[in-house]
Formats: C-alpha cells, sequence, structure tokens
C-alpha cells in the first residue's frame, strides 16, 4: 500500500465572525512563492463564505486575512458560498464552489485575472427538478436507483423555493484539452463529466441534450467498500505524465454514520472520459482525533494539491472542522496506480 503521511492541521477556526464555527475544504494554487488557500469558513448558523490564507512553502502559513475574499450576494448563494476549488486556464483563474440558497446546492463560478477581483458566472450546472432530471436520463438507459434515493424527488417546494437537482463538486481541469474546457461535477453517487468549447456553451439545450444522454457523461461511479454510497470530485485533476491523477472523496455508510475518504484514480490524458486506474483502497482515511471528532465525525474531504518537486501535498476538510493536509511522493502513487489498471472492454 501507498505510504501517505498525515502532516497535521494547517489552519483552525478563530475568533472572528465569519469563520468563528469551523474552517475546511480548501482550494489552492501556487502563484510565484506563494501558495493561496481558498478555504470555505463557516460563522454561527451555517453561513458560509471563502477565507484566505498564504502559505510559505506547502506548510506555513505567512498571511492571513481577516475579512472574506468572497461572500455571498447573489440569491444562489444567499446561505453561502462553500468548497471552493481554483485552477488557472490560460491566463484566467477558475474558481468554483457551491451556491446554497437554504434549500438548493449547486455548482456555481467565479474568474479573476489576479485573484483578488472576480466575475461571478452564477449557476453553471444544470437546473432541474429530480423528475425532470429522471425523465431525461432515462432516455438513455435505468437509472442507478441510487440517484432517487439521494435526491429530494418527494418534495416540490420548499420554503418557498423549488426544489432542485443537487450539483455540486465542480472541478475544471487546469488546461484545455483538445481546444475544450473540460470539468467533473457531482451528482449523486456518480462523478459526471462536461466537456465545452466555451462557458456560453453551458445553455438550457446544452444540459437537455447533456441530461438526454446522461449515462454517457458519468466518469467514476462507486467500486469498492470505502466508496460504496458514493463518491465526489476533489481536487483539480493533477497532470502527469502517466494521465490526469484524480484525488476524490469515496463515501461509505456505517452503523455511526457516513465515512469520508480520500481516494485516487487515473484518467486518460487526451480523453478524461477514460479511466485508466484506481486504487482498491483509500489513499488515506479517518484516523487522527481532528479527522475522527468535530462538526461532522470521520471526514476527510480532499480539495486541493500543491507538487513541491515529488511530493505531492493534499490539503483537506478533516471532521468538517479544520483544514489539514497529507502528503505523498507523486512517483510511488502513479507506480501504485498503475498496478491497478483497468482492463479495457
Amino acid at each position: 500500500m501507498i505510504q501517505v503521511k498525515k502532516e497535521g492541521i494547517i489552519i483552525s477556526k478563530t475568533d472572528l465572525v465569519f469563520e468563528s464555527d469551523s474552517v475546511l475544504n480548501p482550494a489552492t494554487i501556487k502563484v510565484n512563492d506563494d501558495l493561496y488557500l481558498f478555504y470555505r469558513a463557516v460563522q454561527k448558523g451555517n453561513f458560509s463564505s471563502i477565507g484566505l490564507c498564504k502559505l510559505s512553502g506547502p506548510l506555513t502559513v505567512a498571511e492571513r486575512y481577516v475579512q472574506p475574499v468572497l461572500s455571498p450576494l447573489l440569491d444562489i448563494e444567499s446561505q453561502g458560498m462553500e468548497d471552493p476549488r481554483v485552477v488557472q486556464i490560460d491566463d484566467l483563474y477558475y474558481l468554483t464552489y457551491t451556491a446554497y440558497d437554504g434549500v438548493n446546492a449547486m455548482g456555481a463560478l467565479a474568474t479573476s485575472a489576479n485573484l483578488v477581483d472576480f466575475t461571478r458566472h452564477g449557476i453553471i450546472v444544470p437546473v432541474f427538478s429530480f423528475t425532470e432530471f429522471k425523465n431525461r436520463a432515462e432516455r438513455s438507459g435505468a437509472l442507478n436507483e441510487k440517484y432517487g434515493r439521494y435526491a429530494h424527488d418527494h418534495i416540490q417546494i420548499r420554503k418557498g423555493k423549488k426544489v432542485l437537482l443537487w450539483d455540486k463538486d465542480v472541478v475544471f481541469f487546469p488546461r484545455r484539452i483538445n481546444g475544450q474546457l473540460y470539468f467533473l461535477h457531482r451528482i449523486k453517487p456518480d462523478i459526471q463529466i462536461v466537456a465545452i468549447n466555451e462557458l456560453a456553451d453551458l445553455t438550457k439545450a446544452f444540459w437537455n441534450n447533456y441530461c438526454d444522454h446522461f449515462s454517457d457523461h458519468i466518469v467514476l461511479a462507486p467500486k469498492h467498500d470505502h466508496e460504496v454510497s458514493y463518491i465526489g470530485s476533489g481536487c483539480p485533476p493533477v497532470e502527469t505524465d502517466q494521465g490526469w491523477l484524480v484525488i476524490y472523496h469515496g463515501v461509505h455508510d456505517t452503523t455511526t454514520g457516513y465515512v469520508y475518504s480520500a481516494c485516487a484514480a487515473l484518467l486518460d490524458l487526451n480523453n478524461p472520459k477514460i479511466e485508466i486506474a484506481r486504487l482498491p483502497y483509500p489513499l488515506f482515511a479517518p484516523g487522527t482525533a481532528w479527522e475522527l471528532n468535530g462538526v461532522v465525525d470521520s471526514v476527510c474531504f480532499p480539495s486541493g494539491t500543491a507538487l513541491y518537486e515529488d511530493t505531492l501535498y493534499i490539503y483537506y476538510g478533516a471532521a468538517d472542522s479544520s483544514v489539514a493536509c497529507a502528503s505523498v511522493s507523486l512517483r510511488s502513487l502513479l507506480n501504485e496506480l498503475l498496478k491497478f489498471k483497468i482492463d479495457k472492454p
């Protein structure tokens, strides 16, 4: 099994109002000598904004902002901006997050040229009720019954709002592939993939057609015991000579609740719809006190990485309470993954 080092907690909550309840699930990106860490900051009442700290090297906090860098402005994010991820594509930064309005949780996007001034693009995932989604998705074959189990298909209106299909964990690939933008997203229980020429392609007609052929867009589905309940996109894919390394979260149910682990897979460089390999065991799982006990127990939620020479640092939310880090040799991880290549049909 691959050797992973738990580096410990990077940041915890403070007495500042915007992050007085918890900090978790960070986005990371290297800019010159700084590692930017955008994190979900939660204040009392489960109201989330996005905080920022800068690291000097992979583990040392050099600067931490005392105010959020992004706070809810739009109705769709009125209860919070959650779980950011960030990549740079060409000269633009793409920061995705979950917009939560108190009823619906949907993937949204903000872009920036400088990581200071952001343009919000709103929701970029399909906006359907579960029934609308199911009717379209089953045109291409029977839908896994778990889609219905995890959806609110028996509820139409809540708090005066239409209840939508939750679509979270939007994660862009960090460059265009064959001229197209690719991103992962998650409608439980699987991870789906999208390829577009430009953001403007994400129209109602696009999503109608996408859902009409929904089974074609499932890139990863639960496979092993540690991810049997559902999986979700995690860190932005890391480009390697063996393929796109995808660190995602896998979830399994126990008598005491769900357990979230960090998992690893490889996707084809030129066609990331193709899975090359997957670890049959968790890359790492809750085991320390800060991962086992918190706002939500037994959670390792990976959402950002940084590569320093051969060491891949993986930043994750620990028990929905703090931001922690684990590290692994990238070459060793790739070699281990290649032991579990997927047989081509």
